[in-house]
């Protein structure tokens, strides 16, 4: 049991009204009909809050469906930027205009990223410049206001042994599974687990790694994402010797007093150098280059197994 335990104890007793509150959304959509985008809409998701593995899923597909010579784009809701237009992604910008994952998609899957609060918005824009492409749209399961063709719902052993908010991580009960057209899971041994609970669908079997280059000496790991735990004991697993770890809050924006707090870690353990995300990467921005010691990152990568006959699978129901 983590740290935060005792408080999330504290937090059910707030789990009804979270409910309710799910209750009376669920009521609302059912009165307003969904958006409509020209074409296909492929919806990524999840349940819980953030670290399930959704962006590189969502980079995964883009590529594959490319491979397949589809004309393919992003929308996303571009979390924390400080821009409320809908933008077309610039791989080259900021995070702080585009948000970090819409910015690591742009660059790592080399296809059109559109942001707005509202994914219609983005898929608008994203119509102006080529009319003709897929719309895969980035952390949208609970993002219904959009119509979607298909619904992938990424499912983790920790969602399936976890709570509602606020006690929890979960943003929907499990019930929710109901509405996916495909559950795509990172461990075999999910699948029993689902069919207990009901679900007759489609599964996609996903294969996680982690790309951690080899640094010889001690290093300073750091990260500001949902679940910094599971990038630590990567880096452990591959044999780095992590002798710091330094946890920020999940999306992050650093500073130079954050690189100041760095260094002097660093120098604390008299580290060789300094390791984080690709998130976190796209996040320090030029701050990165300001670092006395080498910033390495360690590059989470999925692939969908039996990738063919997922794609042929995904065709089938888009066109």
């Amino acid at each position: 049991m983590s740290d935060s335990a005792p408080m999330r104890r504290l937090l059910l007793p707030l789990v009804p009204l979270y409910r309710l509150g799910l209750a009376i959304r669920e009521w609302q959509l059912r009165r307003t009909p969904p958006q409509r985008l020209n074409r296909p809409v492929i919806s990524i998701g999840n349940l819980s809050t953030g670290g399930s593995g959704k962006t590189p899923l969502t980079i995964a597909l883009a590529q594959a469906l490319t491979r397949r010579g589809m004309k393919v784009n992003v929308l996303s809701r571009g979390y924390g930027r400080r821009s409320a237009l809908p933008l077309s992604v610039d791989p080259n910008g900021t995070a702080d205009l585009y948000g970090d994952e819409p910015l690591l998609i742009a660059r790592d899957a080399s296809v059109p990223v559109y942001v707005a609060a509202e994914r219609y918005r983005a898929g608008l824009l994203a119509a102006q410049s080529d009319p003709k492409q897929i719309h895969i749209l980035d952390d949208g399961f609970q993002h219904r206001r959009l119509h979607r063709d298909v619904d992938i719902l990424l499912v983790t052993a920790s969602d399936l042994n976890d709570r509602l908010l606020p006690a929890g991580n979960l943003r929907e009960p499990l019930s929710a599974l109901s509405r996916a057209s495909v559950i795509a899971i990172p461990e075999p041994s999910l699948e029993a687990r689902l069919k207990s609970l009901g679900w007759n669908g489609p599964i996609w079997h996903l294969r996680r790694t982690m790309d951690v280059p080899a640094i010889v000496g001690r290093v300073v790991a750091f990260c500001g994402i949902a679940r910094p735990g599971q990038f630590f004991e990567g880096l452990s697993s591959a044999g780095l010797n992590v002798a710091s770890r330094v946890a920020f809050r999940d999306h992050h924006r650093y500073d130079t007093h954050d690189l100041d707090c760095l260094r002097d870690a660093a120098l604390n353990i008299r580290a060789a150098a300094l390791i984080t995300t690709e998130k976190d990467l796209v996040r320090l921005g030029p701050l990165a280059a300001t670092l006395a010691l080498p910033l390495h990152t360690a590059k989470l990568r999925i692939e969908i197994e039996d990738e063919s006959a997922a794609i042929d699978w995904l065709l089938n129901k888009i066109l």
